[in-house]
Order: structure tokens, then C-alpha cells, then sequence
């Protein structure tokens, strides 16, 4: 029997898919049909078939993961997502050999471009134009410029690199990397996390690009903040959980730091949050990658994942081989 492989963007919308896989389309949608009203998804086939899972995009944790482990014969879970730890939990429970891949490659342009809007907005006092605008007042003044400024980009990975790329032409006067290990890169170095007492001080804007993990986890806490300057930015494109929410509010509503925030813990922020309402704080509804450059990126990566997986060679962007 042909195998089948579970994609969330239809297979006759992507060029270049290899032959000899049935192709079946689930983008994570609730079914239609006679579901009896519970919300249940309809599947396209049967999950004991399926040996490529393609996870549906921006779906929560739940949808993501429901068919997975009705998929005994699953090889790989190619995410859509830089980060994995949505799924990461339920794809340590899959048999042995199953190799978990992210989308690196997909979101480092768009992601990278909020990164910088973010922190041209805060910083130029863009959400006080806003507010302005609606009330018709003119309301001028003198505000800080990325020109000049010290950067430390937290997490020098796919992204973090993406958002120095940006940075270029800004005429920052630092840009300090910080990544799990140590290493050398073209640019320059890249220090371990341990560095971070000593380059905080010294940091105007801080941009967040981690990975969450065990230990990135609160990784922003009262002691990070803390060592933060006066006056510094903080800018979180990573994940929520990264920061310590609890201490964040703690710093901005004294007004010795600001911050710009896509993600949230909790997320998505419920209504009457303190966040909300925070001074020196804009928030972002986590929209660093869905945009228009998304699709032709993860089409792109689907096609050679698949070609890959076809022709028995080594997939890209492994995360995780179970065991």
C-alpha cells in the first residue's frame, strides 16, 4: 500500500511534492458534517497510515497533537513552527527512530522584521502617535533613536542572526550575541548564557530569540531585569515563557524599563491583564510569523523535506530522533 502523508496546505497547491505518497489534506479545522456537535475534526484518512505528519499552523497545542499518537507507523513530524515545544511531549511517546523537524528557514524574515518594528515603534513612541491621532492632537517631541544604541540579541540562532542582518544599516553602536554555547561567527563572537550579568549593563535594547526550553524558562527574571539598564528596551519575539511576567511588571510599572512584547505568559493575554495596561509596554498579539512570506517559505521546506524523505536522505532541521 501507498503511504500517506498528512499536509495542512493542499497538495495540489505545492510544486515539486515527489510521487508515490497519497497526499491527504488536514489543516487542524474543526469537521464539518455529522460530528454531533462536539467539535471534532474529521480526519482525511486513517491515522495508522500516515508516515509524514506535516502539524497544521497555528493551531492550539491540543489540535496539533490529537491524530499523533493514532500514528504507529508515523516517521517524521515536520513542524511549521521554529519552536517545538507544543509537540515536543507528545512525540517523545512515538516508537523509536521518529525524527521531529522544525521550520527553520521559514520564519526568520518575518519574525526578524516585527523584531526591528517593535523596537523602532517603542522607541520613536509610535502607540503614543496613535493615541494621539485619534484625539487629534499634535503632540511632538523628543524621543531616543536606534542610531547609536547598544544591542544584545538573546538567542543567536536562525533568527537572532536574521534580526542582526537588519540591524545593519541602523548604525547601532554594539551588537552583542548571546546563544547556549560560545562560538566565533563572521561577525563576531558569540557568548554562552553565562555572559549575561556582564553584557546586560551595558545593553539599550535587549531582544529576546530563544528557544524555550528547560532552561530558558523564566530565563527574563527579577535578577535579568534587574541587571538591565535604566531607560533599556526589552523585546520579546521568543516565547512568553521566557520571561518572568510577574517581575517584567514589577520593572515597567516603575517606568525603569520598557518593553514590547509579541508573546505573553499567560497567552494569549486575557482581558484586564496588568500588561495590558502597563506603561512603556506594546504588546503584539504573537504575529511574528504569520504573514505573507510565510507560505512560499514553508511550501519551500515541505517540497524538500519530502524529496528528502523520499529518496532516503537525511532530513534538515532535526530536532529530536526518538529513542
Amino acid at each position: 500500500m501507498t503511504a500517506d502523508v498528512w499536509l495542512p496546505i493542499p497538495a495540489e497547491e505545492i510544486e515539486g511534492l515527489p510521487e508515490g505518497f497519497n497526499y491527504r489534506f488536514w489543516d487542524g479545522a474543526p469537521g464539518g458534517g455529522d460530528d454531533g456537535g462536539d467539535g471534532s475534526r474529521d480526519y482525511p484518512a486513517d491515522p495508522r497510515d500516515c508516515v509524514f505528519y506535516v502539524v497544521p499552523y497555528m493551531r492550539p497545542a491540543s489540535v496539533k497533537i490529537e491524530p499523533m499518537l493514532a500514528m504507529p507507523a508515523v516517521r517524521v513530524v515536520q513542524t511549521l513552527t521554529a519552536g517545538v515545544d507544543d509537540v515536543l511531549g507528545t512525540v517523545s511517546r512515538l516508537p523509536a527512530g521518529v525524527q521531529l523537524c522544525n521550520a527553520r528557514g521559514v520564519h526568520e524574515a518575518s519574525t526578524a522584521e516585527l523584531a526591528l518594528t517593535l523596537t523602532l515603534a517603542s522607541l520613536r513612541g509610535i502607540p503614543g502617535f496613535v493615541r494621539a491621532q485619534q484625539t487629534g492632537t499634535w503632540q511632538s517631541g523628543f524621543r531616543p533613536a536606534l542610531a547609536d544604541k547598544s544591542v544584545l540579541i538573546v538567542g543567536y540562532g536562525a533568527i537572532g542572526s536574521a534580526v542582526e542582518d537588519r540591524l545593519v544599516p541602523f548604525e547601532c553602536a554594539r551588537v552583542a550575541r548571546v546563544a547556549r554555547s560560545a562560538r566565533d561567527t563572521e561577525r563576531g563572537p558569540v557568548h554562552p548564557i553565562s555572559a549575561l550579568p556582564h553584557l546586560l549593563p551595558e545593553a539599550d535594547v535587549v531582544i529576546l530569540t530563544t528557544p524555550l526550553t528547560p532552561e530558558t524558562r523564566g530565563l527574563v527574571n527579577a535578577g535579568f531585569l534587574a541587571s538591565m539598564k535604566d531607560g533599556a528596551l526589552l523585546v520579546n519575539v521568543a516565547r512568553g515563557a521566557v520571561v518572568d511576567t510577574k517581575a517584567l511588571l514589577a520593572e515597567v510599572e516603575n517606568g525603569r524599563i520598557s518593553a514590547a512584547l509579541d508573546v505573553t505568559d499567560p497567552e494569549p493575554l486575557p482581558p484586564g491583564h496588568p500588561l495590558w495596561n502597563a506603561p512603556g509596554v506594546l504588546i503584539s498579539p504573537h504575529v511574528g510569523g504569520p504573514t505573507s512570506a510565510f507560505l512560499p517559505r514553508a511550501k519551500r521546506l515541505v517540497v524538500a523535506q519530502l524529496n528528502r524523505f523520499a529518496a532516503g536522505e537525511p532530513l534538515d532541521n532535526v530536532v529530536l530522533t526518538t529513542g
